[in-house]
């Protein structure tokens, strides 16, 4: 196994630990009001555990639910809290390898009809059956090289 693919490998099954939370839905009022409230603290109270003021605890609060808020700031509401924040991405495709085989498969389309038009143009048509196999074969290489092309 290479090293990308077993990076690859590793970060899949991260983010496939992140899959379920997109079913989680925000809190309306921001996850730092919801939680400070259904704890019963106060925004004084939270304030002194950070050593900010009361209007800087409705600023970040207002900030979250805007989403102006940044990961350190969000970190540090976490260990006030006594809790961990946790982030991370999740592939809209389900995995990154399915990401990368949409991506190579769109590549392979692009570079297979090119060439079919040309060999059209010249009289050297290929059958229906043919482009089909040489795009799965053009996304099967595609997807062993990886190269940067993809993501453009």
């Amino acid at each position: 196994m290479s090293k990308k693919s077993l990076q690859l490998q590793q970060l899949n099954n991260k983010m496939a630990s992140f899959a379920l939370l997109t079913e989680v839905a925000i809190p309306p009022t921001g996850w730092v009001k919801a939680i400070r409230t259904a704890l019963g603290m106060s925004m004084l109270q939270l304030g002194k555990k950070l050593s900010i003021t009361k209007q800087s605890i409705q600023d970040i609060e207002k900030r979250e639910q805007e989403g102006a808020i940044t990961i350190k700031a969000l970190s540090e509401l976490g260990k006030a809290l006594d809790m961990r924040f946790v982030y991370g991405f999740v592939p809209n495709d389900g995995s990154l390898d399915s990401l990368i085989e949409k991506k190579a498969a769109q590549l392979a389309t692009t570079i297979v009809l090119r060439t079919s038009n040309t060999m059209k143009l010249e009289d050297q048509e290929n059958s229906q059956e043919r482009i089909k196999k040489a795009i799965q074969e053009k996304t099967a290489d595609l997807k062993n090289e990886m190269p940067k092309i993809l993501w453009d």
